[in-house]
């Protein structure tokens, strides 16, 4: 069986076609980073988990894991207290809310006001 040069460009751009629908699906499953920056509510360092109050309102529950970058604190979040200004970079999946990192902004807020 012989295909003209028409079935054989649109049988290319079906395989094409097929390849970026497959990339497309595989990069939707890689991690959304999100933001939230607030104060802190509430810490337990037996959970790994922090309470940030946003400037919204809004309160969102986070944990931190041994992969959990910090700046401006203390080694893994010893530094970390309520009251505590910070800035949390995070993934979400099933509603769980891991930190990727976690920057105290308060004393660069402080140093902003000067």
């Amino acid at each position: 069986m012989r295909f003209s040069i028409q079935m054989r460009v649109a049988i290319a751009f079906l395989f094409a076609f097929v390849a970026v629908a497959i990339c497309q699906i595989a990069s939707a499953d890689e991690d959304v980073v999100h933001i939230v920056s607030g104060v802190v509510k509430h810490v337990d360092k037996d959970t790994k988990t922090m309470v940030v109050k946003a400037d919204d309102g809004t309160e969102h529950t986070v944990k931190w894991t041994g992969n959990t970058t910090w700046e401006g604190t203390k080694e893994a979040g010893k530094g970390i207290k309520e009251g505590s200004h910070v800035s949390v970079k995070y993934t979400e999946k099933a509603g769980e809310k891991t930190a990727v990192g976690v920057k105290d902004v308060g004393k660069d807020a402080a140093k902003a006001a000067q």
